[in-house]
């Protein structure tokens, strides 16, 4: 074991990865984008017209970031019937957005919501 006073290392991350991520952050860049991924709970499926109403916008704009955060990986799609049901494809997305939303009530709010257990609206 090292002497108390060193730091241990930090894994640097790879080029391929620092530009998966700056993907990522570009998907994430559109305020539809964020908010369907935080309607999209962890575990949870929801169709395109149930992510329009709960954002309330309209079914084709849901449906073309939907298409878009498919392409990028953060969603997937079932179909289920005659409707496509949509789910994240792991929690590190949603974990990611739910930290920088809970980040920026901090900014917003002298008493963050997520701090009494309420969601911001």
């Amino acid at each position: 074991m090292g002497r108390p006073s060193e730091t241990p290392a930090v894994r640097q991350p790879t080029e391929a990865e620092l530009d998966h991520a700056a993907t990522v952050l570009q998907l994430l860049s559109d305020r539809s984008r964020l908010g369907i991924i935080s309607v999209l709970l962890p575990g949870h499926e929801l169709s395109v017209g149930e992510i329009a109403q709960a954002l309330d916008r309209p079914v084709p704009a849901i449906s073309q970031h939907l298409a878009k955060l498919k392409g990028g990986r953060l969603v997937v799609a079932r179909r289920e019937g005659t409707s496509i049901k949509y789910r994240l494809c792991g929690e590190h997305v949603s974990l990611l957005v739910e930290n920088l939303l809970q980040h920026t009530e901090h900014e917003l709010f002298s008493e963050p919501p997520h701090h009494s257990g309420a969601r911001s609206a």
